[in-house]
């Protein structure tokens, strides 16, 4: 009988499991809330009806196509045809699309824009749904980039010189040693030999003629889909897409998109390159795999496997940092996606100075360890547990998904040639799925990431090592080595709780409602200040701030309280470390930071809504139980002096720039000067442990602030538990002003650093300007026209930059000041010739003003993002903040739409007059060759 019924079971198992593995090798079926078709000439096409956000949809033209298809005298014109969509069309001639578009609140850069890589280019056309002529329009410039460039010759050659800053500006150490070695580890193969943006010969001469013939071969129905996600009627967008694009005729003889296999290898490919400008070195192992794309259930299953197993190998590495002694600055492992049909498994350091081997075989003997022994089950649970909460929060958040975001994955799958099943669908199946997936399966993935297959190793290092660096037989020689005395690793498993005792709550003693914003104010008996806006924008998501005057300002001994809160942080909370901390907080949706920055201490962070009271509980850990780890803390202070130094040894030329700014704006005051090493080792860990209790060992002092999916009622007792019952010493502190300014003047500053012919300029402005409405809303009038103006007249006019712009912020503390800035990057050859071109329109602004058109821009563009800012959580915490910390109404936030529209010519050319004034520094970035 036993025997009966122990082959029936046997029987029903083997039955259920060929029923699922028939099951997951079927197709999985797309998306049923998106409707997807393909015309008769080939063209695909996504709708989705989105309502977030609202009166808005995103629309995108997909291409198959980047820098793989183009033969080697077309190198970089992929990228050249993705920048031509935006210089004339059948119909909008020459710049006119990008004008019209920023007329009706789409801003250039920002919303309109597109990218191109080596099997790709996207083209992303936000617009709203509450204008039937625009929207109708937006299809008409789809339809023109599928098929209708102009092409024109004057704007191809005007083009050039703004693809040759952009080739100019991504000049330098990284993408000198890119050069060198990815060729090697693409094997000789296409990929290697295309690396998107072109050469400079064949940028400055190919003929008009040759990028017509790629974008006609190229731009055929049948490799592009039209996506299209918002808030509309699905019908009514089909049929425009039926009619707009099934006009195109289909391709009489299309050329295949081709295939590109890299050639496998079964020796290593080595590559081990050094760059003058390299700070400091990184060892890369690289292994191809054959891609695995989602097409049925099982790839799904395969990559849920890879995910676990990417966050545990993860974990590991990332323990290894708790060390007194760090064996790497950063270690890495995990497998992603490569190229055309290819995967990588991936593992590597940033490696200390002099501790290439060190670090490169720690995480070598992780890789080994897992193989070896494999994961522990009880890592197993917790990265299922961080899954599932991810996919879970996805799905509690799918009526909040943006219409982007939804695009964005229709993208990837026409593109990759995959399918999306939808979140209710992935969320069904990960349910069903992933307690099934065993330790035993993700233990075998090893058999199939560490293999000597197909595999290369780069090491990328500064030029002052090229002595000490291994040479290929040694670095083969360490990938391939066989550790000893290898051990299984050993979870620490924490069962204990965050709070050993829960704190005596403390009571409400007073509450204000704010009914114009929807929010409430409450007092606690300690003192601490709370202000409260639930809101429907999440429905997953709670953020919050608190805050008090204080920060560092108020120590002399500045270097160890500009890295206490830092240091303070790696240890931990009560009596859990850093560690042990990540793994109590499995499957939760909870980040709470301290910060302790110049005139301010405080926390922030994010919780889900069923994580409230764990949030609530390690809020008050943080601020009252900081735990210290001499372990933890040596390591940390080892590895960041080794940074500094590193950096020090080889400086990047634009941290150099930063850091003269930094200085020159801030008068060279001792606080704006650059770190040094020896500033580590003046570190005092004692100090800085001190310095934290003091800065949070005053409740009353603070006001916090939550933003989110909350409800006033059911927030209240956690706030009286974990916020009232904090220490109060009845004190205020103010701001404390440490009459740090800008040096006065003109003033002109020029860096010479950089092996590279390019330069950099900025011209900042600064000075003394009341804190009002109507400054804060003309300033930032100013700084848009001027973003408009410059890409005009610097960008496409003259074709001497490739990126230009204006940035701008007022604030009142410690007085009423504003800064504008204007950046730029071009050749060492014309930046003072487009400086002279960049205050001309300075100087008109004052004189002439701006013109209606742009001004009317502006406010088009500011209305459109207001309506998206006030439905924004995060928005609504940065506008809580910043109003109670310059003692204004948050009310104020209302009048917002008002002070847009009492905008003009006239307010932008008074404010212009005073706020481009005589206070200017004026600094250049040079190489060192122009010294």
């Amino acid at each position: 009988m036993t025997k009966l019924h122990s082959g029936f079971f046997i029987g029903l198992l083997l039955l259920a499991t060929n029923v699922l593995a028939q099951q997951l090798n079927q197709p999985i079926p797309f998306d049923p809330q998106t409707k997807v078709g393909k015309l008769p000439n080939g063209l695909t096409y996504y709708i989705r009806k989105n309502a977030e956000p609202k009166n808005r949809a995103h629309l995108m033209l997909a291409v198959k196509v980047g820098a793989i298809q183009e033969e080697d005298p077309e190198n970089g014109l992929a990228h050249f045809t993705e920048h031509m969509a935006f210089n004339g069309t059948k119909s909008f001639p020459k710049n006119e699309l990008v004008s019209f578009l920023q007329s009706n609140g789409i801003k250039f850069g920002d919303d309109l824009n597109a990218f191109t890589n080596q099997e790709q280019t996207v083209y992303f056309l936000p617009v709203p749904t509450d204008s039937m002529k625009v929207f109708l329009r937006a299809f008409d410039i789809l339809e023109d980039w599928s098929h209708d460039l102009t092409m024109d010759e004057t704007e191809i050659n005007k083009e050039r010189g703004v693809i040759l800053e952009e080739l100019r500006g991504g000049k330098g150490a990284s993408q000198r040693m890119r050069d060198e070695y990815f060729p090697v580890i693409m094997n000789g193969s296409k990929w290697g030999k295309r690396n998107v943006i072109g050469t400079e010969e064949i940028l400055k001469n190919f003929k008009p003629e040759t990028i017509r013939n790629f974008y006609k071969t190229w731009y055929q129905p049948q490799n592009q889909a039209i996506i299209a996600v918002g808030d509309f009627d699905v019908a009514q967008v089909e049929k425009i897409i039926q009619e707009k694009f099934g006009a195109i005729p289909a391709a009489t003889s299309p050329k295949p998109l081709g295939e590109f296999p890299i050639p496998a290898n079964s020796d290593t490919k080595v590559a081990i390159v050094t760059d003058k400008e390299q700070p400091y070195t990184i060892v890369q192992i690289l292994t191809r795999l054959p891609e695995l794309k989602e097409k049925t259930f099982a790839d799904t299953r395969e990559k849920i496997k890879r995910s676990l197993f990417n966050q545990m190998i993860g974990s590991r590495l990332r323990e290894l940092t708790q060390r007194a002694d760090p064996p790497f600055q950063n270690g890495f492992s995990s497998t992603s996606s490569f190229v055309g049909t290819y995967d990588a498994y991936v593992s590597g350091v940033v490696a200390k100075t002099g501790g290439i081997e060190k670090g490169l075989k720690a995480v070598l003997d992780e890789n080994a360890r897992v193989a070896k022994f494999g994961f522990t089950a009880t890592e197993l649970e917790r990265a299922k547990q961080n899954f599932g909460s991810d996919v879970e929060r996805r799905l509690k958040e799918k009526d909040k998904t943006s219409s982007q975001t939804l695009a964005m994955e229709y993208m990837y799958d026409f593109v990759g040639d995959e399918t999306s099943m939808g979140i209710d669908s992935y969320a069904r199946f990960v349910k069903a799925e992933l307690p099934g997936i065993t330790l035993e399966e993700v233990n075998a993935l090893p058999k199939t990431l560490l293999t000597k297959e197909n595999r290369a190793v780069i090491v990328m290092a500064p030029e002052k090592e090229k002595a000490t660096l291994p040479t290929q037989a040694q670095l083969l020689a360490w990938i391939d080595y066989t550790p000893e005395n290898l051990t299984a690793y050993v979870d620490e498993v924490v069962s204990k709780s965050l709070l050993t005792s829960l704190p005596k709550a403390g009571k409400i003693t007073a509450e204000k409602s704010l009914p114009e914003i929807n929010a409430t104010e409450l007092t606690l008996s300690n003192g601490v200040k709370v202000v409260l806006k639930p809101t429907d924008f999440k429905n997953d998501e709670i953020l919050f701030t608190g805050y008090s005057f204080g920060g560092t300002a108020l120590y002399d001994d500045f270097n160890t309280a500009r890295f206490t809160n830092n240091l303070v942080s790696q240890g931990g909370v009560a009596d859990f470390s850093s560690t042990q901390l990540r793994k109590y907080l499995t499957g939760k949706v909870v980040n709470v930071s301290t910060f302790i920055n110049e005139t301010a201490e405080g926390l922030s962070g994010s919780f889900a809504p069923k994580d409230a009271e764990t949030a609530f509980q390690l809020m008050h850990a943080r601020l009252t139980l900081p735990r210290k780890d001499e372990a933890v803390i040596q390591g940390f202070l080892t590895n960041l002096k080794d940074e500094f130094e590193q950096n020090q040894a080889t400086p990047n030329p634009q941290n150099v720039f930063r850091d003269t700014l930094t200085a020159v704006m801030g008068g060279y005051h001792p606080r704006r000067m650059p770190v040094k090493p020896s500033d580590v080792d003046k570190i005092n860990v004692q100090k800085a442990y001190q310095i934290y209790r003091e800065r949070f060992a005053n409740a009353s002092d603070f006001t916090y602030f939550f933003v989110g999916n909350f409800k006033v009622e059911e927030l209240k007792p956690l706030l009286e538990k974990y916020l009232g019952s904090l220490p109060s010493q009845k004190k205020k502190e103010a701001y404390t002003d440490l009459h740090i300014r800008p040096l006065q003047g003109q003033v002109s500053k020029s860096v010479f650093r950089g092996i590279e012919q390019k330069a950099s300029a900025q011209f900042i402005y600064s000075g003394a300007l009341p804190y009002t409405p109507e400054n804060t809303i003309n300033l930032t009038a100013i700084k848009e026209i001027l973003n408009i103006k410059l890409v005009e007249e610097i960008r496409e006019k003259e074709s001497g930059v490739y990126f230009i712009g204006a940035s701008a912020s007022a604030f009142k503390l410690p007085e009423p000041r504003y800064t504008l800035a204007i950046s730029y990057g071009t050749s060492p050859g014309r930046v003072e010739e487009l400086a002279t071109k960049t205050l001309e329109l300075l100087e008109h602004l004052k004189t002439t003003g701006p013109s209606q058109t742009d001004v009317d821009k502006f406010k088009m563009e500011s209305k459109r993002q207001l309506e998206l800012q006030l439905k924004d959580n995060q928005y609504w915490m940065n506008h809580l903040v910043t109003s109670h910390q310059y003692g204004q109404s948050p009310q104020e936030i209302l009048q917002q739409m008002k002070r847009i529209d009492q905008v003009s010519k006239e307010s932008v050319q008074s404010l212009a007059k005073k706020v481009l004034g005589s206070n200017c520094v004026k600094a250049l970035l040079l190489p060192e060759s122009k010294q």
